[in-house]
């Protein structure tokens, strides 16, 4: 097949545009290369005479249908993500992450072409009622807390999605759960787990926000691209949404800091600092978040593989060799 994979240089996508061509499409790859480092990322695809890069923005409605016509399958990954980065510029995650996804549905629509939206357990807000089902009700805090504003962002690019699909696109939706892996970047996915290897391997004091009570579900970025890539094979998916995560390995925060100084042999200390030094005054967080993913296993044969140490041992090595420390 010929795939169009948006924000194809990230974290994620790379590793997905990489799975795609080891099993024999041609790869189109669009990424505006907003963290310039992504384009490393693509070392290993750029090898490969089916892969395609093109260096453009899903705000250009005219770059997107071109490839999107070029498409039989499209991937749909690029956003802005990272809470971080949500809090301190909610106009341009609202117009990336929902202008964005309109101009991708809309010339999939025009040229009845196959799509895969990655959406997010953001979604779910503050909803901590887990583990949580697709069903799950969404809650969320007051409109004036920027995070607030990528939860809401996702949600509409779901509904997005299956109006679009109401009116005949095949489309389906992957929520993703905290994935991490190498290629892991602390501007975006994973922010935790990168700010916590980078401190130790630093011998910096790995920082903990609020208590560190709050707990989280991390998912290995192999897993979460063998999730996505069958929600854009399997006829069963198109009209769906799945949690695409791992209930193995639900972790505090706290003990994720231990886990991780552990693994690296760090001497750093960890020490505790209010939410407000980080993020500022506006934001809230959500005390735990696990996926229920027996849906994804009864319609896609989805199964996370990989444990949490295990794929922390892989990402901590894949750190050490490439981060400039």
């Amino acid at each position: 097949m010929k795939i169009l994979v948006t924000g194809g240089a990230g974290f994620i996508g790379s590793h997905l545009v990489d799975a795609l061509l080891s099993w024999g499409h041609e790869v189109i790859a669009l990424d505006n290369l907003f963290i310039r480092d992504n384009e490393d990322n693509l070392s290993q695809a750029k090898g490969n005479k089916n892969f395609h890069f093109v260096v453009g923005d899903i705000l250009n409605k005219e770059l997107v249908e071109k490839l999107v016509e070029k498409s039989e399958l499209i991937f749909h990954l690029a956003a802005i993500v990272g809470v971080k980065y949500v809090v301190d510029n909610p106009l341009l995650t609202i117009r990336v992450n929902v202008e964005g996804t309109l101009n991708i549905l809309s010339s999939a629509h025009k040229y009845k072409r196959k799509v895969v939206i990655a959406s997010s357990s953001e979604v779910y807000g503050r909803n901590c009622r887990v583990p949580l089902g697709e069903r799950a009700s969404r809650v969320l805090g007051p409109t004036w807390i920027p995070r607030w504003c990528y939860s809401a962002a996702k949600a509409l690019d779901e509904h997005l999605a299956f109006a679009y699909h109401q009116n005949g696109l095949p489309v389906s939706c992957v929520r993703y759960f905290n994935i991490y892996g190498p290629r892991i970047n602390s501007l975006g996915y994973g922010t935790v787990i990168a700010n916590f290897i980078r401190q130790a391997l630093k011998g910096e004091p790995l920082t903990v926000h609020g208590d560190g009570k709050q707990t989280r579900s991390f998912t290995y970025v192999s897993d979460a691209v063998e999730g996505t890539i069958l929600a854009g094979m399997k006829d069963e998916a198109i009209g769906n949404v799945f949690n695409i995560g791992s209930p193995l390995d639900e972790i505090s925060i706290n003990e994720l800091a231990v886990l991780i100084k552990k693994l690296t042999n760090s001497s750093s200390p960890i020490i505790h600092i209010p939410y407000e030094d980080y993020y500022g005054s506006k934001h809230e967080d959500v005390p735990r978040r696990c996926p229920n993913i027996n849906k994804a296993r009864k319609y896609l044969g989805f199964e996370p593989k990989v444990r949490l140490e295990e794929g922390l041992v892989k990402t901590i090595k894949w750190c050490r060799e490439n981060w400039r420390i």
